[in-house]
């Protein structure tokens, strides 16, 4: 197999994931900031319910200025929805101050955690001489978090769906992260959890795409 010029990793559940469970960390900040007792089982599938029925993350023709506002607008209705389905929104005094509280905790390292084979790989393509970057349906907290996790220094491009205006399997982010490092679509591998975002978006999209299985 041919060496490639450049290797995209997907970011959360490829390279780090959240400690314990989302619907953990949502209900023990709810319990800390607001006081509101909730089940973190019926949380966490409140969310992922929330997180699937809502649009893309991409946000096409937003001036920069706006992005940020765009990226927590989306994230506040999938929050909020999510607690609305539990029944207990109408528990928080101050739902706002509350999501802002949730919105910067997921900027640090605390609600996350590096896999084990991580900083191994990263190590090893560097030393091969392989460019390493990024494509993720993030949004711009990211560049936060690989700070915190001092993921940073392994990747010379960062290619987020919020900021492109398309979210993988779109071939359009892929394209965007191609053109970061000047390489074609065959000389760049790109790996992920998700099979049809990360493993068939990349194929759509000329890359080699390679399914991470973390099970």
């Amino acid at each position: 197999m041919k060496r490639p010029k450049v290797i995209f990793f997907d970011a959360v559940g490829t390279l780090f994931g959240v400690r314990g469970s989302v619907g953990e960390v949502y209900a023990e900040v709810a319990r800390r900031e607001a006081q509101v007792e909730t089940e973190a089982a019926a949380v966490e599938t409140a969310f992922f319910e929330s997180f699937k029925a809502a649009p893309p993350a991409e946000f096409p023709e937003t001036a920069p200025e706006d992005l940020l506002e765009r990226e927590q607008q989306w994230w506040y209705e999938v929050v909020r929805n999510t607690f609305e389905t539990v029944g207990v929104f109408d528990r928080f005094g101050d739902f706002d101050r509350f999501f802002d509280r949730l919105f910067s905790y997921f900027a640090s390292a605390e609600p996350w955690f590096l896999y084990p084979d991580v900083l191994p790989t990263l190590q090893y393509w560097k030393q091969q001489g392989v460019e390493l970057g990024i494509v993720s349906n993030f949004d711009s907290r990211l560049y936060a978090v690989l700070e915190a996790l001092e993921l940073s220094p392994f990747f010379s491009s960062v290619t987020i769906s919020t900021r492109v205006g398309a979210a993988k399997p779109n071939p359009l982010i892929f394209d965007r992260a191609v053109a970061a490092h000047d390489c074609s679509p065959e000389a760049a591998w790109h790996v992920g959890d998700s099979y049809r975002d990360d493993c068939e978006g990349a194929r759509g999209a000329g890359l080699r795409g390679i399914w991470l299985d973390r099970g």
